[in-house]
Parts: C-alpha cells; structure tokens; sequence
C-alpha cells in the first residue's frame, strides 16, 4: 500500500453525532451512557442501577428485570458538539434493537470486560458491526476490577473481532489496583478521580519501559496499512503525533482497526478521554450517508426505533441523514405516499419535549408517522425506493396466548400490532395449522418482557401456553365402503348413496378426490358435494387429526328423483368416510424440522448431547462460514421438542448459541410415544 489517505475529513468533525453504545449483556452500557452524560452535563449526578435512578432502563420491565430491555435515547453537548446516544440491550433476546440503532449510527462503542465467557456474545455484536461496516472502537469497562494485564485481556478478546483490537491506553497499577492509565497517542499520564477528570500527571519513571514498548505496538498496527509509517518505524524515528492521530481515526473509520480504551464507567474513570476521542475521531452524518449508499445530495432521515407512548401515540425515531425536518413537513414513503409528523420531540430517557426543526445529522422523534417502520428512509423530497440493512430476526421460541374475555380480542390485536413495531424481533401471528394466536420471539425473557407490557402498558391479561403441535395422520391401506344418508319427516326426504374408495398416497401427495361413476348412479351436478363431504371428514380423522395424503375415488352410489340433494350427498360422503377410515390402519403424523444450531466450537459437544436427548437426528456439522471459532450443527427434530430448546441451548453456550429451522416433513409415531400423545389430546379435548 502506498499509505493511509490523509483526506480532510480526519482531524475534529463538527455537527451532530449518533453514537450507538452496544456489548454483551452486564458489561455496563447503560452505566456508561450514564456516565457520560453526567460528565458533560446533561444531568446533575450520575445515578446507578442499584439506586433505581438512571436515565435509562427507566421503564417498569427494565427495572422489574434489572437489564436493558429496548433502547435507551439521549443527547448532551460537548466542546459545543451536539450527541445522541443509542444505548442498546445486550442480551441476545433484545438485539434487534442493535440493528436499528446500526442504521443511523455514525460509530459504535462496544463495551467489553475481562469476562472469557463473555467473548461469544461480543463476538456476535462485532461480527454485527463489521456485516454493516460501521466504525467502532472498545471501550474495556470494569478497569477497577480488573485482575490480569491488559495485554492479556485483548489477547483474550481478540478471536472476537476480525482486525486488531488496538490498545490505545494502559493502566497505570498501583499495589495490584488501576489508578490511572497512559495514553499511548498523547504519551501523557493520568490518575483517575471519582466522577471527575482524570489528572495529568508527570510520566511515573517506573512505567516508562512499558509505555515505549506498547506505543511502539500500537504504532506496528497502525503501519500495516500505512506505508509511510512503517518507514519511519524502520528508521527508527518518532513519528510526529499529527499522524499518530490521523493514522487511528482513519484506520478505524475505514474499519482497519478497533482502537481500545479503559476505564470505569460505574466511577466516571475514563469518560473524559473517551469524549475526546468521539470529538476528534468519529465520523459524521456525511460519512454515514456514504456508507449507507447514499448521494451527497440526499435529503431524507432514518427511523432507527420505533415507539408507541401512552399519550403521545406513536413516535418513529429518526436520525436525519441529509435535509431538515420540520413539524407539518411531508415525509416520502419507500413505496409512495407522504405523511405529515404531527410534532416533533427530543428523547432523553423516558422524557419527550417538544422543539422546532431538527437539521442534517441530528435525531430526532417523530410523531404519528402512522406508516414508518425501523429502518425506513424517510425522504424529504421524493420517495427513496430502498431500505436500510435491518435484518427482522427469526423467531426461536413460541407461546399461544389468549384473552380471558373474547371481548378483549380486538384490544388484544391492536396491542400486539404496536408491540411488533416497537419491537421487530417479536412476530404475532394466526397459526393456520391450528387457529392459536402465537405470539413468537427470540426467548424465554423476551417473551416475559411482552407478555409483561401487554399487561403493564395495554392492561390486557392473557393466557400463554406452548403452542399445539399441528399433528396430522394418514392411513397404511385401503378400503371400499358404503356411505348412505336416508331421511324422512314428511314432505321431501333426504336420499343420498355412495361408494367411496380409500387409498393412502406418499408422504407429501396431499390428497386427491377422482371419481367412476358410470350410467349415472350418482348425478354429475351432486358429485362436488360428494368431494364437499370427503374434505370435511379429512379434517378429523380416526385418530382425531387432519388427514394427509389420501386418496379417495368415487365409484358408485345410487339417488332419489325426488330426495336427493347436495346436502343428502354430502352427508352421505362424510358417513362413508368415517366408517371406512378406521378400517385403514390409521397412523399418527408428527412434523419435524431441519433445524441449524450456530454455536461457539467449544460448545459443539454439549450440542450434540442435547440433540438426541430431544428425539433429534444429527445429520452433520461443520465450520460456520464467516464465524472463527464456530460450529453450525444439522439435525431433524420433531417440531414437539423445540420448545425451550433456545433456553437450553443459551446455557450451554452462555448465552450465544441460536439456531434457525425450516419444516422438513411429516414422521410416523408409534407405539407408546404414540399412545402417550393421543391420550394427551384426548384429554385435551374432554
């Protein structure tokens, strides 16, 4: 290479900024989000989560839970530089709240700590910001606690990341406790004080080896992509510090490197450095404009979360890629038509207050967008045909649920409709193999938490259970049978005679109605109603299921001038079929689906444990493209075991692992699982 382009945008960037805060759940992203904004300002004290007074997780289900639960939004000023915050959940469960914040963000911080069981789920937000290419730097939270070096810690959390996690800072130790750090590009030390800027102090004498040696590893990294460097390094000459900073802001927003900084975010201890470094080194709304694949001329805003408030209605909140917006002002759909926000409001935890117009790179929450969605452009001018990289997870886990009162249904649907916009990872839908409303999701939390707003925000209560199973059967053989229904009560009576014969099909032929009828024995104009009747009888078998792949020929019968009709055909069909299919060896049908686990490699084992203890089939496994250090998993399981398999398989990869399914095909079931789940749905219905 010939060097790191030097373009003039490296250097102090002005403008609003959207910083998105991600890391593995407890790593201290709410606590670091609140650190900052007391340290520039935007609050007088820095709450905690033991205290119940943060800015964010402010809501019930985040306080009654003790965890992020959807994206906490805030701005404060710096220097004069306006920031909003997107702090996004860390579990697994809450992720997709990441992938709208990712829309719209200009850098992420990830927060990390010295946590090995940790690494998967880091790895999962990396491989995330490095799918979208947004600029991102680590910060290692917890210093205080810490009890190994640095330098071992990111050699730990290195597998993680796909390009070199680059140190930029080290502690300065003090009788085994981090009082202060070094900064590697600055060359100057400082000693942390509690909730106040860190002190600059004189460069202790002791750790001045140490210092050189880390500098000169961090300037190795930078000269892998920067030629000119490189040969200042191998002529052993100080490279001036101008390019030093130039070097890491480019690198890192071409998506070179990850830079790392330390500190304490439960005792402000690093935030001032960090800030700085947002100030100088992030890029702006021009640079995100470009890497979403827009013009430079482009006037239109991202929805990057949606929220329905109790009072306030709808709100889609929005980063402003280009433009501005104002309140009344049409706003383009994707797919055509234009809406009008009813107002305009600045977020800061769980406040809203109106404000006026909000300009290029400033977010800002709309209202009464009754058409937005996450991840829409919104366009300005015209509409703007193309959407943002947001991915709507697929569901892992189900529940049926209901209402206590049909009353309520209507209640309950408008409800589910607004919990599947705020949330793009829960999906509610009417199963058609079963007539259950199922409420699907990306765990065991994840459901609680909605099942916990229905109840909390919409006042709904309902009943939750596993879904049912959409079992079906077939038959093994065939018969012929006489189906005859013969009524008389004065006037016309009802006459109708067939001949049915039941054949099975393959597994998958679904079923065919054919008929034989020669010299009329059955009228043409009654033969669909005779099919009407064979169709009926298949959706309660034998066994009590729907039938599948079943052949049915009509082949004989006999009528009344006078007493047949549609309805006396029909009849007659439905008693041929229940007469003769239990003389068809019928068989119990379960569903199985091919089912793809994703796991971190050292869990494959445990995987393969799990798979045959839930009647699963292995079919193989192998590298997951893309994933150092993971495994993809294949196996057939019956879809009746896939309930909970999402929690156990979380224990065994703390909590990384996921899997994707497909339905594959229908499996016979005999003998005493058979029995077992036959007196169950007979239970069921008494």
């Amino acid at each position: 290479m010939s060097g790191i382009q030097e373009s003039t945008s490296s250097g102090r960037r002005s403008g609003p900024r959207c910083i998105a805060i991600a890391g593995p759940f407890g790593s201290g992203k709410t606590t670091l989000m609140e650190a900052i904004l007391a340290r520039t300002g935007a609050i007088s004290r820095q709450g905690s989560r033991a205290g119940g007074n943060m800015t964010g997780d402010a809501s019930p289900e985040a306080r009654a839970h003790g965890m992020s639960i959807e994206m906490n939004i805030a701005g404060t000023e710096y220097l004069g530089d306006h920031y909003t915050f997107l702090d996004c959940p860390g579990s697994v469960e809450f992720l997709a709240d990441t992938e709208g914040a990712l829309c719209g963000a200009d850098l992420a911080i990830v927060v990390a700590e010295a946590d090995e069981k940790k690494v998967p789920a880091l790895q999962l937000i990396l491989k995330m910001l490095e799918e979208r290419g947004v600029p991102r730097l680590l910060f290692l939270n917890k210093i205080d606690k810490a009890t190994q070096r640095v330098r071992d810690v990111l050699q730990m959390l290195q597998p993680a990341s796909s390009v070199p996690l680059v140190l930029r800072q080290i502690p300065i130790w003090k009788n085994g406790i981090a009082v202060g750090f070094i900064d590697l590009a600055l060359e100057r030390a400082f000693v942390y004080r509690e909730h106040a800027e860190s002190l600059v102090i004189d460069m202790p004498g002791d750790e001045l080896a140490r210092e050189v040696e880390a500098r000169f590893s961090m300037l190795e990294r930078l000269a892998d992509h920067d030629d000119v460097l490189m040969e200042t390094l191998l002529e052993d000459m100080a490279p001036g510090r101008e390019r030093v900073f130039t070097d890491l802001a480019e690198e890192m927003r071409q998506g070179l490197i990850c830079p790392v900084f330390i500190g304490s975010a439960e005792h402000g201890n690093g935030i001032q450095r960090l800030m700085k470094a947002l100030r100088h080194e992030a890029p702006d709304v021009v640079a995100t404009r470009a890497r979403l694949g827009l013009s430079p001329s482009t006037e239109a805003g991202v929805v990057v979360k949606t929220l329905h408030t109790l009072h306030g209605g709808k709100l889609s909140v929005t980063r402003v890629l280009g433009g501005t917006v104002a309140e009344g002002q049409g706003l383009h759909l994707p797919e055509g038509g234009a809406e009008k926000p009813s107002g305009l409001l600045s977020l800061f935890g769980q406040q809203a207050s109106r404000r006026g117009a909000a300009g290029e790179g400033e977010t800002v929450a709309l209202a009464k967008l009754d058409g937005a969605q996450t991840g829409m452009l919104l366009g300005l001018k015209e509409p703007i045909r193309q959407w943002m990289p947001f991915r709507r997870p697929e569901p892992v886990m189900g529940l049926a649920i209901s209402t206590a009162d049909h009353k309520d249904d209507v209640k309950l649907s408008a409800a589910l409709h607004k919990l599947t916009e705020e949330d793009p990872a829960l999906h509610a839908r009417l199963s058609e193999a079963t007539g259950e409303t199922l409420l699907e999701g990306q765990g065991e939390m994840h459901l609680r938490v909605a099942l916990a707003r229905l109840k909390g925000k919409y006042g709904l209560t309902v009943e939750a259970r596993a879904p049912q199973i959409a079992y079906r059967e077939t038959i093994r053989k065939g018969t012929s049978v006489r189906g005859r229904h013969k009524k008389q009560s004065g006037g016309h009576g009802q006459f109708g005679d067939v001949v049915l014969e039941i054949r099975p099909l393959g597994r998958g032929e679904g079923f065919v109605f054919t008929e034989k009828i020669t010299g009329g024995v059955v009228p043409r104009q009654y033969i669909p109603s005779v099919e009407e009747g064979v169709r009926e009888a298949l959706g309660h078998g034998a066994l009590g299921f729907p039938l599948v792949d079943i052949s049915v020929v009509l082949t004989d019968g006999s009528y009344h001038s006078v007493d047949s009709s549609d309805q006396a055909f029909r009849m007659a069909a439905i008693t041929a079929m229940r007469e003769g299919l239990p003389e068809c060896s019928p068989v119990l049908l379960e569903p199985m689906d091919e089912v793809i686990v994703v796991c971190p490699s050292e869990a494959t084992a445990r995987i393969n444990a799990i798979i045959p203890a839930r009647r699963g089939q292995i079919l193989g496994f192998d590298a997951r493209p893309g994933w150092a250090g993971w495994d993809e998993v294949r196996c057939l399981m019956p879809q009746a075991e896939l309930d909970g398999l999402i929690v156990e398989l979380r224990s065994a990869t703390a909590g990384a692992g996921s899997f994707h399914r497909r339905f594959d095909h229908l499996a016979e079931v005999t003998g005493k699982l058979a029995d077992q789940i036959l007196a169950r749905e007979r239970q069921k219905a008494a």
